[in-house]
């Protein structure tokens, strides 16, 4: 199963949550490390350990206990308890609801709306979830804080995109604390299946998710009481990332809000649940995951992106709303991966767990090259880094960049266009608009390596020509 195994333990970032919470002032040496590390384990692994203060543990193993006793004490749920997974209903989950086909219960916990006091003839909820959603929701909002201190963001930017803390009266929460459980015994007796993990079959029947999921929250903080969470990293591999936690740790990864009002600089993590171990176990696999939310009357837009001189093209130039965006669906194959490209303004980490994922990751060969157009994109990002912010840093210009349509069409044919002087000052190539390397056609990436690396094209013979004859390929077939 290679890759497919998710047997690989990677070294993510961990950090103190303490250490993620930001004070008045200059930066401490403290922040900045937490900072650095936690941004470069979402950028390697699109995940990070965060370690909860001393106490905290205990309320997230009361929480993982009580839900396993209340989901063990559940009989074999009737169709009336089946989710549907309409899109309408993102925010409005509450409450017990189950997908037999995937052997998932689950119990979503969401203020206003939720009650945790039984009612007449009402189930005991599990306990302790108004406590725990509280210590999380403040969890993720600080880290949401430091992730936009890691792309040299205002501080609270994203404070409009989140419910009121707390919610007035009559406000329903749109984040949500849930627990699932996968693979209890119960569920699957009256699923009438079995798990069988031979070579052809293994990835249908061992993962509780049939296809792959993309959680469509800001951030998500997830604790399991067993292993069997994998997220797939940047070269393909699925990894298990749940193996090795400790009592105070809990697992982070962003979702596709985040990287809607990011610009596609902070990419959602692909994840899914290994089941395939869970056979007669009469408990199965319980954890808690809470999701921070955009509120649905919010706006995704990512102003804050622009005006902190980060490249904002193709579909993050239009805002769209929350709501539409839920309802829209987001193919994995299409998000715009801006990882070749981050910048972090906190010096690397000399020591501990990111220098140990770093020496992994070189002692690990690519078991397939990469695509010339792909490459051809990385280097294009290199040497935006490298070679024009050195430039630009020196000169004290701040790099904006324009919209591809709109410099192409009025910006290069103008004498005194918005981006001109820009252009002359760092030597950006005649002729090429000025917009993130990351978006410009591959004639005009060829140009850009060009002209900041002189000879680059005679060095890349090969590739180029794949990509010429690719693209030679397609426009004979474009009738």
């Amino acid at each position: 199963m290679g890759a497919m195994a998710g047997s690989t333990l990677p070294s993510l970032g961990r950090v103190r949550l303490t250490d993620l919470i930001a004070a008045d002032g200059l930066l401490s040496d403290r922040y900045k490390y937490a900072v650095s590390t936690l941004s470069q384990s979402l950028a390697r692994y699109y995940a990070a350990i965060i370690e909860v203060p001393a106490g905290d543990d205990v309320m997230l193993r009361c929480v993982i206990d009580s839900a396993r006793m209340y989901f063990h004490q559940r009989p074999y749920p009737g169709p009336e308890m089946i989710h549907t997974g309409d899109p309408q209903e993102w925010d409005k989950t509450s409450g017990y609801f189950t997908d037999p086909q995937i052997w998932q219960e689950t119990f979503d916990y969401r203020p206003g709306q939720t009650p945790i006091e039984p009612g007449s003839g009402a189930e005991l909820p599990p306990a302790g979830l108004a406590d725990l959603f509280s210590l999380l929701g403040k969890a993720a909002r600080d880290i949401l804080d430091a992730i936009g201190c890691s792309l040299e963001l205002r501080s609270f930017c994203f404070t409009d995109l989140l419910d009121n803390a707390p919610l007035r009266n009559g406000e329903v929460s749109t984040s949500v604390l849930s627990l699932c459980c996968h693979g209890r015994s119960t569920l699957q007796g009256g699923h009438h299946e079995t798990i069988t993990i031979g070579q052809e079959q293994s990835q249908m029947t061992i993962f509780g998710d049939h296809e792959p999921q993309v959680d469509k929250s800001l951030l998500t903080l997830v604790r399991s009481d067993k292993p069997g969470l994998q997220i797939r990293d940047m070269q393909g591999r699925w990894l298990l990332v749940d193996g090795d936690l400790g009592p105070q740790d809990i697992l982070l990864y962003p979702g596709l809000a985040l990287y809607q009002a990011t610009a596609g600089y902070i990419s959602p993590a692909l994840h899914r649940t290994n089941v395939g171990n869970l056979q007669g176990n009469i408990y199965g696999r319980c954890s808690l995951a809470f999701k921070l939310m955009p509120r649905a009357s919010a706006i995704l837009h990512c102003s804050a992106m622009t005006a902190a001189g980060h490249g904002v093209g193709g579909p993050f130039q239009q805002p769209i709303s929350v709501h539409d965006f839920m309802q829209r669906i987001h193919p994995m194959d299409q998000l715009i991966s801006r990882h070749g490209y981050m910048n972090f303004p906190f010096p690397v980490p000399s020591d501990g767990s990111m220098k140990t994922a770093l020496k992994r990751k070189k002692q690990i060969p690519r078991s397939k090259p990469l695509a010339p157009s792909k490459r051809l994109r990385l280097e294009a990002q290199r040497v935006l880094k490298e070679r024009v912010q050195e430039i630009a840093d020196r000169k004290g210009i701040k790099l904006r960049f324009c919209g591809l349509r709109e410099c192409e069409e009025q910006h290069i044919p103008s004498l005194d266009s918005p981006c001109g002087v820009v252009r002359t000052e760092i030597g950006w190539p005649p002729g090429v608009p000025f917009v993130h390397p990351h978006d410009l056609p591959n004639k005009a990436k060829l140009a850009f390596l060009e002209a900041y690396e002189p000879g680059w094209t005679a060095s890349q013979d090969m590739e180029l020509g794949l990509i010429e004859s690719g693209q030679a390929h397609t426009h004979a077939h474009a009738y």
